[in-house]
């Protein structure tokens, strides 16, 4: 068994790795201000642990991540246990994010798409929903990126092939991408407030 310090280095390892995709992921949150800014919602999508990161990161943006602010438009299409399991049941699970995009979604809304492998089947016929709509798609991925890397506007791979250090990556660019654009908006609120 590992011990924690070999956990930790291995941690901080992947995440200075992140350095080579900084201007990815400022990219991604580039997209993020600017689907919100003409009246898009972010929608996200993705399995187990990501699954996870999809419903914490939609909350950080409607609720707040640190600042008071006005709620900003993002839904986790991880949630809704009557719409998984009926789409799931009636259907199959490989549309299940595709079909809410579907009833939901429009060209101004951005897709986060997450996934360890890059190659989870529901994400990937997301992305396709999410293109037909004309939407933009970001891709947090890991490893080589698998086939979401090729079908996403934006993909970020983390350079790991652990699941568990991609994951702990994925939230921390998640958390920035929060962060950068509830700023944006703070500051589009105070210049609003100065000018009345």
């Amino acid at each position: 068994m590992k011990t924690f310090i070999s956990v930790l280095e291995d941690h901080q390892a992947t995440v200075e790795n992140l350095r080579a995709s900084s201007e990815r992921i400022e990219k991604g949150a580039a997209f993020l201000i600017a689907c919100l800014k003409q009246g898009g919602k972010i929608l996200l999508c993705g399995n187990g642990g990501s699954a996870a990161d999809c419903q914490h990161i939609a909350a950080e943006f409607v609720v707040r991540y640190e600042q008071k602010r006005h709620a900003l438009a993002a839904i986790a299409l991880t949630t809704d246990t009557s719409i998984l399991t009926a789409h799931a049941n009636d259907f199959d699970f490989d549309t299940v994010f595709a079909r809410q995009i579907e009833a939901l979604a429009t060209e101004k809304d951005c897709l986060i798409a997450i996934s360890t492998s890059g190659n989870s089947k529901n994400v990937l016929q997301a992305v396709t929903a999410a293109k037909t709509k004309g939407m933009l798609v970001i891709a947090l991925t890991g490893g080589t990126g698998g086939q979401l890397s090729q079908h996403a506007s934006l993909s970020i791979n983390v350079p790991s092939q652990i699941t568990a250090r991609i994951q702990e990556a994925h939230i921390l660019i998640g958390h920035w991408w929060c962060g950068a654009v509830e700023q944006a908006f703070c500051e589009e609120a105070g210049n609003a407030g100065s000018r009345s």
